[in-house]
C-alpha cells in the first residue's frame, strides 16, 4: 500500500486493535490462524475427487480417437503421480490380493469408481501370477498407474501398412516389455502408439488405478479384442523383412475369436472415496 493510499473503514478498525508497541494481541493473532485453518479445511480436495474433476476437463470432448492436448495429459498425469493406495481405499492386506489354489489363473478384481461416455476410472486388483491377457484399446487415451506391487507390463504397436499373413493377424512392434515396481510414473497409451495393445502380468500383489477416455463401448465400435502373440519367425510374408538382431522387437497379433479362457474376473465393491458428480 502507498504512502497516499485511503485505509478504508474496516481495515482502519483492524488497525486501531493493534496494541501500543504496534504489534496485533496475541487473541487476534490467534483467531486469524484458526479463521485460516479452517478456510484451509473448506478447500481441501480428496485426491480421488480431484483425479475426478481434472477427467472432466480432459476428456470433455469425449470423442473416439481424440487425444488430449499435451497440457492436458500432463495434468492429469500429475494427479495421477501422487495418488497413493490409501487414497482409493486399497490395500495390499485385502483378501483379493491373496491367491487361491483353483487349479487356473488367480481370479482379478475389478472396482468400479466411476463410468459416462467420455470416461472411466477403475482398478483392476491382481493377486501374485494374476494375468491381465493381451487386449487393445481401440481409439482411446488410456492412463495406468501402479498403485503398489510388482508388474510385468509387455505392449505393442501396430506396424502400419504392414502386408498380413491373414485377415485376423497383423505386424506389430514390442513398445515396452519390463518390470514396473510402484511407485513408479503413470504409463500413457494412445490410440495409435504408446503401446496400445498390453498385457499385465502380476509378479507381487498388484493394484492398478486406470482412467480410460473414452471408455470401451460396442454400440460406439470400441470393443476390447483379445489376442494371441507369436514370434515373427512364425509367419513369412512376402514384403515383410526384419534384421536378424531386431525380430525379438516384434510380433504378429492374432485375434482371439473368444475371451481367454483363463481370464476370470469378478467386480467387487469399491469402498474408497466417494465422488460428487
Amino acid at each position: 500500500m502507498g504512502t497516499g493510499t485511503v485505509v478504508s473503514g474496516r481495515l482502519r478498525k483492524d488497525l486501531s486493535k493493534t496494541n501500543p508497541n504496534g504489534n496485533i494481541p496475541t487473541e487476534n493473532r490467534s483467531n486469524s490462524r484458526k479463521k485460516i485453518q479452517r478456510r484451509s479445511k473448506k478447500t481441501l480436495i480428496c485426491p480421488v475427487q480431484k483425479l475426478f474433476d481434472t477427467c472432466k476437463k480432459v476428456f470433455a470432448n469425449g470423442k473416439s480417437g481424440t487425444v488430449p492436448s499435451q497440457e492436458n495429459i500432463e495434468m492429469l498425469r500429475a494427479v495421477l503421480d501422487e495418488i497413493k493406495p490409501e487414497d482409493v481405499g486399497v490395500s495390499p492386506k485385502m483378501s483379493f490380493f491373496r491367491s487361491k489354489e483353483t487349479g487356473r489363473s488367480p481370479l482379478v478384481t475389478y472396482l468400479h469408481i466411476y463410468a459416462c461416455h467420455r470416461f472411466s476410472i477403475c482398478i483392476f486388483c491382481l493377486p501374485p501370477s494374476g494375468v491381465i491377457p493381451l487386449h487393445n484399446h481401440p481409439e482411446m487415451t488410456v492412463f495406468s498407474k501402479l498403485l503398489f506391487g510388482t508388474m510385468h507390463i509387455k505392449s505393442y504397436d501396430w506396424v502400419k501398412d504392414s502386408p498380413q499373413p491373414s485377415s485376423d493377424t497383423r505386424l506389430a512392434k514390442v513398445k515396452v516389455d519390463s518390470d514396473f515396481t510402484a511407485p513408479c510414473d503413470t504409463s500413457i497409451l494412445y490410440p495409435a502408439d504408446g503401446g496400445n495393445m498390453h498385457c499385465f502380468t502380476a509378479k507381487t500383489a498388484c493394484a492398478v488405478l486406470d482412467v480410460l477416455g473414452p471408455p470401451y463401448s460396442d454400440p460406439a465400435g470400441r470393443h476390447c479384442t483379445y489376442y494371441f502373440d507369436y514370434p515373427f519367425a512364425s509367419f513369412s510374408v512376402d514384403g515383410v523383412a526384419v534384421a536378424e538382431e531386431e525380430k525379438e522387437g516384434y510380433a504378429w497379433l492374432k485375434e482371439r475369436e473368444e475371451e481367454p479362457e483363463d481370464l476370470t474376473v469378478t467386480a467387487m465393491m469399491y469402498s474408497g472415496p466417494t465422488i460428487k458428480e
